[in-house]
């Protein structure tokens, strides 16, 4: 029998950990901002993975800042930071490490040494990960949910924190392989990086074409991430909320009496709307852990309603498989989930 303990703070404590927090998230945003130009939601919804203790998906165009994004962040939050260039050719070992024989020069007894590899960091940029066989994909299923990894039979535990932000590229199809469904469930988002504005291009510009770079200063540590992921995790929810949350998961399955009819699989005996497989029940836990922190970067103690609305979309769209009704009427994921917040708005109280 597993007992769960909920640490209770002082006032007083708690209190002084939220102010901290608050100026930590603004000093983040600030030294981004030194580097980076636009993207707002973008960098609030790593941020918010950062928080979570979750990770994220970067989809965007070429040169839209995904790894210089990711390279910054690193760089505030003082963490150990690794990059790994996924390759056809890329192979689990290169990401997990292996064992080699090492020799004693004195009494030439071999014996087995663990060599690290590039997932022993704090944050993992995995660039281009849909270029690689779904056989190396796979090598970060286990580091992703346990944030451990296992090789030759020996299990190795990962720093803490840990996150993985993955970035792909959404146009070049050939010569890439698509995620397998239980690594993109374990993504805590899909971001999707635009266009900047004409102005925002423009600044962009200013920025790089001078002899100066700019930089970012650490602002924080890893203790102090961990600190914060437990304080996002005390964040109160309504009943009313979370079950909001979860019925607007539940509702991407096609095989869920409460699902709409552009969702349900059969509809007067005919195979004729857009789903296959809803989210899983992951999605209901991260989309609440995400409007909590949320909640407590805009300055509430409480979880909304708009919360989980404005968080639907990134935390759902890769985790729900459309068939081949969809693609015949020319619809995305993103188009289904804003059909879903159209049908189904927030309760009134």
């Amino acid at each position: 029998m597993s007992i769960t303990v909920t640490q209770q703070l002082e006032p007083e404590v708690l209190k002084a950990r939220i102010e901290r927090f608050r100026r930590v998230q603004s000093e983040i945003v600030t030294q981004v901002r030194r580097v980076i130009v636009g993207q707002e939601e973008v960098l609030e919804q790593v941020m918010i993975a950062l928080f979570v203790g979750g990770h994220c998906l970067i989809t965007g165009l070429p040169g839209t800042a995904k790894t210089l994004l990711v390279r910054t962040m690193a760089q505030t939050l003082g963490l150990v930071f690794k990059r790994i260039q996924f390759t056809p050719d890329l192979m689990p070992s290169d990401i997990t490490g292996t064992d080699i024989i090492e020799e004693d020069p004195v009494s030439r007894h071999r014996t087995w040494t663990f060599v690290e590899g590039p997932i022993f960091g704090n944050i993992l940029l995995a660039d281009e990960i849909n270029r690689t066989p779904p056989k190396t994909q796979s090598a970060l299923l286990e580091a992703m949910q346990e944030r451990a990894c296992t090789v030759r039979g020996n299990h190795y535990m990962l720093p803490a924190p840990f996150f993985v932000l993955a970035t792909q590229n959404p146009i070049e199809l050939e010569g890439t392989y698509p995620l397998p469904e239980a690594q993109l469930d374990r993504f805590l988002f899909n971001t999707v990086l635009d266009y900047l504005t004409a102005d925002e291009e423009l600044k962009v510009v200013d920025l790089t074409t001078v002899t100066t770079i700019a930089t970012a200063d650490p602002v924080t540590n890893a203790q102090e991430i961990l600190d914060f992921q437990q304080l996002v995790r005390m964040v109160p929810i309504g009943e009313s909320v979370a079950r909001h949350a979860v019925d607007m998961v539940r509702v991407t399955r096609s095989r869920d009496e409460g699902a709409p009819d552009f969702v349900q699989k059969y509809v007067n005996y005919f195979v004729q709307k857009y789903v296959n497989y809803g989210a899983s029940v992951r999605a209901a836990q991260f989309l609440v852990l995400a409007a909590k922190a949320k909640a407590l970067m805009r300055g509430r103690y409480h979880v909304t309603y708009d919360d989980i609305r404005s968080l639907y979309i990134p935390v759902l769209r890769h985790r729900i498989l459309l068939n081949f009704h969809a693609e015949s009427d020319r619809l995305k994921q993103d188009d289904i989930l804003k059909k879903v917040l159209e049908w189904k708005p927030a309760p009134r109280d």
